[in-house]
């Protein structure tokens, strides 16, 4: 392994992150979990940063993967695409948008940049509206509008971005007020910027903020922001790269917590949908999808590889009510970590919903983000047999914990016991 991450580290960028002291090579997994090349067992509690949704190798996936690369594994878009078309078929149907069209790439990144082109398109501006704390990938343009300092490496763009309240709860100047008053002030925030500046093209917003340690709003705040919207014509862009497909639990998509004012204008997608495969995408209503007025193509979005990963990975989440068992199982692992945060100084808070929980960690005895603590446990967490993320704002001090949604009761438990423990050996 140590002759491995030398390798790494002469022909891969130093800015490349990778975690713990001693980096793993992960070789193979089955369910939800996975093992290292030194022949280590983990439990998975991040999934390949939430990327695989229903269960390592899981055989439907697997199938559909084998079968297609027998008879052919890609083409472009400029040929007809059967995968492709009942794929996206699939995505409209439960996408929640009117006389909805599809639009696959090969990543979140991508496919968040081909909504800023779209909006930008169609509105004729090139401001958008974001939320402090936000992550929206790494491309130009996408790095030109994320929020959160840790993950914008320039403040080049070729977008102007105005930066909104709302997308942490407990943090910032509104954290002293109830959900309410909470969301009217980051309302009156919203209507504050768009007295002064020309009207943006679209507001892109996550519902649970990923990359940002699982934070999120009160729900309903969306669909306040979305009246405001509306009223300037400006467009809603739901950033569902990590919250899409029934993670939350309670929804199939994030922005269902904020649906009282209808559907975006345009749903952002990838990850969990390939189950590991590189799909990504964008669902608009026909107008907006419509809206280009040069050719277009995509080499590899919509693959006929991916298509049937992503296919089949969807039919099995649908028809084994993954969203509800990321509810239920979701449900006890949260309460189960808000009992052992409760006995400890350094955890400010255990938040989130279904199997997308943060725990934020600070320096005991005060509200300062503690980064040296969430490596910490980290890294005592894989020594015990789990593997998490991590996250957050300013600094790095939310521990980020995704399973698949196929997780177990006793996975769960288990889960938690390792966690606590390295909690425990951290405080």
């Amino acid at each position: 392994m140590n002759d491995l991450y030398s390798r790494h580290r002469q022909v891969m960028p130093d800015w490349l992150a990778l975690y713990y002291d001693e980096p793993i090579e992960i070789t193979h997994g089955e369910g939800r979990h996975v093992w290292d090349s030194a022949g280590n067992k983990y439990l998975d509690f991040f999934g390949g940063i939430l990327t695989t949704m229903t269960a390592h190798a899981l055989p439907e996936v697997t199938k559909a993967v084998s079968e297609q690369a027998g008879r052919i594994i890609h083409s472009s878009t400029l040929y007809l695409n059967r995968p492709m078309v009942e794929l996206a078929e699939r995505i409209a149907q439960v996408s929640g948008i009117p006389d909805a069209r599809v639009f696959f790439t090969t990543s979140g990144t991508e496919a968040n940049d081909t909504a800023l082109l779209l909006a930008t398109a169609y509105r004729r501006s090139n401001t958008v509206l974001a939320m402090r704390n936000s992550y929206h990938g790494r491309s130009f343009s996408t790095v030109g509008i994320t929020g959160n300092r840790g993950w914008s490496p320039t403040s080049l763009s070729p977008l102007q971005t105005l930066y909104v309240h709302g997308g942490v709860r407990t943090r910032g100047p509104f954290a002293e007020l109830d959900d309410r008053a909470f969301i009217d002030a980051c309302v009156a925030d919203l209507k504050d910027i768009l007295g002064h500046t020309r009207p943006p093209a679209a507001l892109i917003a996550e519902p649970i903020q990923g990359v940002g340690g699982f934070t999120s709003p009160p729900d309903g705040l969306y669909a306040a922001f979305r009246e405001v919207l509306q009223e300037h014509g400006i467009l809603w862009i739901a950033d569902e790269v990590q919250t899409g497909w029934g993670r939350t639990g309670e929804h199939l998509w994030g922005w269902q917590a904020h649906a009282h004012s209808g559907p975006p204008d345009l749903v952002t997608f990838a990850k969990g949908i390939g189950n590991g495969t590189s799909i990504g995408g964008v669902i608009a209503r026909a107008e907006i999808m419509n809206c280009l007025d040069a050719n277009s193509i995509s080499t590899f979005g919509g693959t006929q590889l991916t298509m049937a990963a992503g296919l089949a990975n969807l039919t099995y989440l649908l028809e084994h009510d993954l969203q509800g068992n990321a509810r239920r199982v979701g449900g006890l692992l949260i309460e189960r970590l808000r009992a052992v945060a409760a006995q400890l100084p350094g955890v400010r808070e255990v938040r989130g919903r279904g199997l997308m929980i943060g725990i934020e960690l600070v320096k005991p005895g005060t509200d300062e983000a503690d980064p040296r603590a969430a490596a910490a446990v980290l890294e005592a967490a894989r020594e015990g047999g789990l593997l998490i993320g991590k996250g957050g704002g300013h600094n790095t001090s939310a521990l980020r914990i995704a399973p698949p949604l196929s997780l177990t009761v006793a996975e769960a438990e288990e889960g938690a016991a390792i966690l606590e423990r390295a909690l425990r050996s951290t405080y």
